[in-house]
């Protein structure tokens, strides 16, 4: 399954036909990193979690289907070169406001409910991405529950 996410990844991105248009300092990167980070941590990315992920990313960034491809695939890249969630958490926090950061973690939720449950890995990553973002832990858990109830899920 993760080849496959790898292999339409290189097919949206192939070669060096367009260049980047998401440059390192752009905090829609870093953003779109976590959630792939959030996608891809379990070893697995099920096809509804790649679908939520293009979905959430278009979404948010009001952006159309070709842009969504390169950011995503983008993102994918620099979650594969990061060594921590510093780089990017540092980066979204230069950036938004405390409720663009809450709306960070609220993504994350959704990329991991995105196939009906979360693991510990996921539940970890968020936490851990939450706590770099300044959003307390009963926020946290408050946006992951109002994530499962949308959901239909039960909340871890």
């Amino acid at each position: 399954m993760f080849e496959s996410f790898r292999k339409f990844l290189s097919e949206v991105s192939e070669g060096d036909k367009h260049p980047a248009r998401f440059d390192h300092g752009d905090y829609r990167l870093a953003a779109a990193a976590l959630l792939v980070h959030a996608a891809a941590i379990d070893g697995d990315i099920s096809d509804a979690e790649r679908d939520k992920l293009h979905a959430v990313i278009k979404q948010q960034f009001e952006l159309d289907e070709a842009t969504t491809d390169e950011l995503v695939a983008e993102a994918t890249a620099a979650e594969n070169e990061a060594v921590d969630l510093y780089h990017f958490t540092s980066l979204i926090n230069r950036f938004l406001d405390e409720d663009g950061r809450r709306r960070v973690v609220e993504m994350m939720w959704e990329i991991a409910y995105a196939d009906g449950r979360v693991d510990d890995f996921e539940s970890n990553l968020i936490w851990r991405a939450a706590d770099l973002l300044g959003i307390s832990s009963r926020e946290r858990i408050e946006l992951g529950h109002r994530v499962a109830n949308r959901r239909g899920a039960a909340a871890t």
